[in-house]
C-alpha cells in the first residue's frame, strides 16, 4: 500500500491512498465467507458455498464492494499511522470505481492538529492583585458565626426586614389551585431574595395570621414563566437575637478562648483563601499570556461542533432552572448575537490551549501517573455527583480515559509553566507558588522532597491506561498541579463574571 499527504491548510489535509489488488485478498476471502454464511443454495450447506458459485448467483461486482467496505477503514486508519497523523475530524471519502483485477485507490479529506511553533515560555512575567483582608472581611465571618450560633425568639409584631416568618404558600391560575406549587409550614427570612419575586414585599409588614395574595411567575412546572396568584400566609414571627462578640462566644463557638484568638484564626483562614485565589489568578494570567504568544491555526468544523455543544449544554442547564435564553440574556443585559461572540471565543480559547499545553507537555516529556489519574478521576467523578466506581465504568464505556489522561497532562503542562514564571502582585512583591499546598498553606521544602520520593515511587508503577510516562523533573510541579488541579477547559473558562456554562464530556466533538 502506498499513501501520501497533501496539506490544503495548516488544519486540514488530503490523504491519498492506492493498495495493489492482491492486497485485497484477506477482504475478499472475508467477503466470500460472510456471503456464503447469509446465502442458500440448494446443495451447499451454509457457509460451504464455494467462491464460483457465488460469483455466479450473487456476482462478483457484490463480493468486491463487501471486501473494500471490509478492507477500507483497515486501510485508512494504517494510512493515518504511517503518515503519523492524528485526525479532529472523520474523513472525508472520495473513492473510485473498484475494477476487478484493478488497484484500489481512494483519499480522504480531515482535519489534523495544526503545527505549532512554542514559544519561549521560562520565566513568563505576569502580574496579580495584591492580598487584602480587611477588617470587613473578619467581621463578616465573624456575622455568619453569629447567626450560626444565633436564637430565633417569637414577637407579637408584623414581619420587617431580616426577621424570621413560619408561612404557608399557595399558587393558583385562574382561580385553580397548581398542585405542584403549594407549601406549608415553610421557614424563610424576609429580605432575603431567594423565592419568588414579589414576596419579600409582601411579607413586610404582615402580622402571624394575616393572609396576602400578589401576582408573581414560578420557575417550574407547566406554567414556568406565567403570572399566577400567590396566596402567602403567615403563622409566625421571629426575631433573631445574635449573641455578643466577646471571649464568651469564642468559647462557645470555637477552640479558642478569646475574642482576639478568634479573630486572628479568621484572619488566617481568610489569607489562605485568598491566597489560593491569587494562586488561580497567576495561572489564569500565565495562560493568557501563552496563548498571546502564538498564533494557532484552529479546524473550523471543530470549532462549529464545539460551539454548538456547549450551545445545548446551556439551555439544557438553564432549562434545568427553570430559565429560558432569553430570560437569561436579558437578566444579562446581553444580545444574542454578544453571547454567541462571548462564547464562540471562549470555545477558541479552550481549544488553542488545549493545543498548546499538549505541545509542551510533549517538549516536556510530561507523563501521568496512576496516582495522578486516579485522583483526576476521583475529582471528575465528585463535580458529577457519581460514585467513583460508576463513573470510572462509563469513562471505560464511552472511551473517555484517554482524554482524562491528556487533561491531566495538559494541567501539568500548564503548573509546569507557571512555576518557572516570575508573578508579581499590584505591588510589586513576588508571589511565591512553588510550595503553595492546597489548604493555602506552605510545605517545609523536606516535605516537598519526601513528596517527590513518593510521587517516583508511585510512576514506578503506572497505570496501564497512561502508557509509557516520565517522571516530572521538579518536585513543585506536583506541588502546584495539586492545589488547583483543573482541567484546561475549565481553567480558560473560570473567574469570568456571568458564567453559565461548565466545560462538555470529553469527545464531545474532538473524536
Amino acid at each position: 500500500m502506498k499513501s501520501a499527504v497533501e496539506t490544503l491548510n495548516p488544519t486540514r489535509v488530503k490523504l491519498t491512498v492506492e493498495v495493489p489488488f492482491e492486497e485485497l485478498k484477506p477482504s475478499l476471502d472475508a467477503a466470500y465467507k460472510k456471503i456464503s454464511q447469509q446465502i442458500n443454495i440448494p446443495g451447499f450447506r451454509k457457509g460451504k458455498v464455494p467462491a464460483m458459485v457465488i460469483d455466479q448467483r450473487v456476482g462478483r461486482g457484490v463480493v468486491l464492494d463487501e471486501a473494500v467496505q471490509e478492507a477500507l477503514p483497515k486501510l485508512y486508519f494504517q494510512a493515518l499511522e504511517d503518515n503519523n497523523i492524528v485526525p479532529l475530524s472523520a474523513p472525508e471519502l472520495d473513492l473510485t470505481q473498484v475494477e476487478d483485477g484493478s488497484d484500489l485507490s481512494f483519499s480522504a479529506e480531515l482535519d489534523v492538529r495544526p503545527e505549532i511553533s512554542l514559544p519561549d515560555y521560562d520565566g513568563l512575567e505576569v502580574e496579580v492583585e495584591d492580598i487584602v483582608v480587611g477588617g470587613d472581611d473578619i467581621e463578616e465571618q465573624l456575622q455568619v458565626l453569629r447567626e450560626r450560633f444565633g436564637s430565633l425568639n417569637p414577637v407579637d409584631r408584623a414581619a420587617a426586614e431580616q426577621d424570621f416568618v413560619t408561612i404557608d404558600l399557595s399558587a393558583a391560575k385562574d382561580g385553580e389551585p397548581i398542585e405542584e406549587a403549594q407549601a406549608t409550614g415553610m421557614s424563610y427570612q424576609v429580605g432575603r431574595g431567594t423565592m419568588l419575586e414579589g414576596l419579600d414585599e409582601s411579607l413586610v409588614g404582615m402580622s402571624a395570621g394575616d393572609e396576602k395574595t400578589f401576582s408573581s411567575t414560578l420557575t417550574g412546572a407547566e406554567f414556568q414563566g406565567e403570572f399566577v396568584d400567590v396566596t402567602v400566609k403567615v403563622t409566625a414571627v421571629k426575631e433573631q437575637e445574635l449573641p455578643e462578640l466577646d471571649d464568651d462566644f469564642a468559647q462557645q463557638a470555637s477552640e479558642f478562648d478569646t475574642l482576639e484568638e478568634l479573630k486572628a484564626d479568621a484572619r488566617e483562614r481568610l489569607t489562605r483563601g485568598a491566597r489560593l485565589e491569587q494562586a488561580a489568578a497567576a495561572r489564569d494570567a500565565v495562560l493568557e499570556k501563552l496563548l498571546t504568544m502564538v498564533d494557532i491555526p484552529l479546524p473550523d468544523g471543530l470549532i462549529a461542533d464545539e460551539l454548538r455543544a456547549r450551545h445545548d449544554s446551556i439551555k439544557q442547564q438553564l432549562a434545568y432552572s427553570g430559565m429560558t435564553e432569553e430570560e437569561y440574556l436579558e437578566s444579562e443585559g446581553q444580545t444574542s448575537e454578544d453571547f454567541m461572540a462571548d462564547l464562540e471565543k471562549r470555545v477558541r480559547d479552550a481549544k488553542a490551549a488545549q493545543f498548546l499545553l499538549d505541545e509542551i507537555a510533549t517538549a516536556e516529556a510530561l507523563g501521568v501517573d496512576e496516582n495522578e489519574l486516579t485522583q483526576h478521576l476521583l475529582r471528575r467523578a465528585q463535580q458529577a455527583g457519581q460514585k467513583p466506581d460508576a463513573f470510572l465504568q462509563q469513562a471505560m464505556e464511552q472511551n473517555y480515559i484517554p482524554e482524562f489522561i491528556a487533561e491531566v497532562r495538559r494541567g501539568k503542562a500548564l503548573a509546569h509553566v507557571v512555576e518557572s514564571a516570575t508573578v508579581k502582585d499590584a505591588s510589586g512583591n513576588t508571589v511565591e507558588l512553588k510550595n503553595l499546598q492546597p489548604d493555602g498553606t506552605y510545605a517545609d521544602p523536606e516535605e516537598v522532597q519526601a513528596r517527590a520520593e513518593a510521587q517516583g515511587a508511585a510512576e514506578a508503577r503506572a497505570h496501564a491506561a497512561a502508557q509509557a510516562v516520565t517522571p516530572p523533573t521538579d518536585a513543585a510541579v506536583d506541588v502546584i498541579t495539586t492545589s488547583d488541579y483543573l482541567t484546561v477547559d475549565e481553567t480558560v473558562e473560570t473567574g469570568r463574571a456571568g458564567e453559565a456554562v461548565e466545560t462538555g464530556e470529553p469527545g464531545d466533538s474532538e473524536k
